[in-house]
């Protein structure tokens, strides 16, 4: 499901959490990445860099994401207890406050961020949940230099966002999205997919190293990606199109409104997902799509088979699985969000310092060295010894990082079924990248 606002792959993946309860909830990057901002601006004082290591999460506590706030907040409060449990950051306890960024709500973001920067003073900020919402605090977090990082953001605007350098995400970019969706596709053994496309960033994202990484599987793309306008209402030359070029499949990457036009344009042509395979990302998941499809007819989307980040990636277990399982809350994107904890902690502790300025500039350090470590204890005795660490995450190894995002990522399978429901595939059929 797409929110115009809200992160599209957060979205969609944690509405398909929530229906689905079978779902649990190396190298670069295949596209260039430009740095994230060599903006050098000076930051005026707030009395926040006084030696105790203080976290604000802006969480959806009210608004499109409140019914998993506690998917959230519950790994961050983890986290913290158990820094504070190995004695803290530098001989000091992590203080923690907690603020509503009211998932699409942006006055309600802003109202909290300016709280959670001049009232509790913090030094860094684990969120916001929603990628629409992190872009518009990003000035904010720049001009204040405010360290963040956020669990669930993955669209690749944020990728070469001028944040000053002060913003990172432990959630996977879209662009490595399109290479777990050509495995799916090379997966399901048909050889002349049409490609289509929104014609803006979210489309353009998808199609060059979506049409790279099927070629390397041996799959030659119909013709030219097709573009199509997102806002026309009327399709039916793009089905027919797409029909004329005679595909035993088709890639589609849309959202939820004009994705709906689109199949209904295909089907009509005789393309549709009932008649060949159509594939697609999570910007086109969503519990209602049938709705807008087919309100009469549900079975209308059946053929239609997707990737989406996964908001749980399978692994083994960590004392972070152990301790969230017995809060019986929902891992929706709960690990990404514990490691984004540990990871600032961690910068603090590299950085002797709770200042962000020297904080961001530790943050990735910490995933780069050779000494393996898991737990915020054993790695902040490891630095404390002067050993160069590589943090193991919970969400990821990190074995690949890329400037101020993983350069790898996990990826659900997904399908709707005949009555319009979103189906997640089990933990062992998730895709890894690259």
């Amino acid at each position: 499901m797409h929110i115009k606002r809200l992160s599209r792959s957060f979205a969609g993946v944690a509405l398909a959490l929530l229906v689905v309860p079978a779902a649990a909830c190396s190298g670069s990057s295949d596209t260039a990445k430009t740095a994230t901002s060599s903006t050098k601006a000076s930051v005026a004082p707030r009395g926040n860099v006084d030696g105790a290591l203080a976290l604000g999460q802006l969480a959806p506590l009210t608004g499109s994401l409140a019914s998993i706030s506690k998917s959230l907040t519950t790994p961050v409060r983890i986290a913290v207890d158990e820094i504070n449990a190995a004695g803290g950051v530098n001989g000091k306890a992590v203080g923690l406050a907690v603020a509503n960024d009211g998932g699409d709500d942006l006055p309600v973001a802003r109202a909290s961020l300016n709280t959670l920067l001049n009232t509790n003073k913090v030094d860094a900020i684990i969120g916001p949940a929603a990628t629409g919402t992190a872009l518009d605090l990003l000035d904010a977090i720049r001009l204040k230099g405010v360290l963040e990082c956020s669990g669930s953001n993955s669209a690749e605007e944020l990728s070469a966002a001028d944040s000053g350098g002060y913003y990172f995400r432990t959630a996977p970019p879209d662009r490595l999205q399109a290479l777990a969706l050509a495995r799916q596709v090379v997966a399901g053994g048909k050889k002349r997919p049409v490609i289509v496309v929104r014609d803006d960033t979210y489309g353009t994202t998808f199609a060059a190293p979506l049409v790279r990484a099927l070629r390397r599987g041996g799959l030659t793309p119909v013709d030219d990606v097709i573009r199509y306008d997102p806002q026309a209402q009327d399709l039916t030359a793009v089905g027919r199109e797409i029909a004329s070029r005679h595909p035993d499949s088709v890639v589609v990457i849309s959202l939820v409104d004009d994705g709906a036009r689109l199949v209904n344009a295909m089907s009509a042509a005789g393309v549709g997902p009932n008649q060949i395979p159509v594939y697609t990302a999570d910007g086109m998941q969503s519990t209602t799509f049938h709705t807008k499809v087919n309100p009469a007819n549900p079975d209308a989307v059946r053929g239609i088979l997707g990737t989406a980040p996964a908001a749980a990636p399978s692994g083994p277990e960590t004392p972070f699985t152990t301790a969230l399982r017995k809060t019986g809350v929902a891992p929706i994107f709960s690990a990404h969000y514990y490691d984004c904890v540990i990871l600032t902690a961690l910068a603090a502790v590299k950085a002797h310092s709770d200042d962000p300025k020297k904080m961001k500039d530790a943050f990735a350090k910490n995933l780069r060295g050779t000494t393996d470590c898991s737990t915020f204890a054993t790695c902040s005795q490891a630095l404390a010894a002067g050993k160069a660490i590589h943090y193991r995450g919970a969400s990821s190894p990190f074995d690949h990082w890329d400037g101020n995002e993983p350069g790898q990522g996990t990826y659900d399978v997904w399908s709707y079924s005949g009555t319009g429901s979103v189906v997640t595939g089990e933990p062992g059929y998730q895709i890894r990248v690259p």
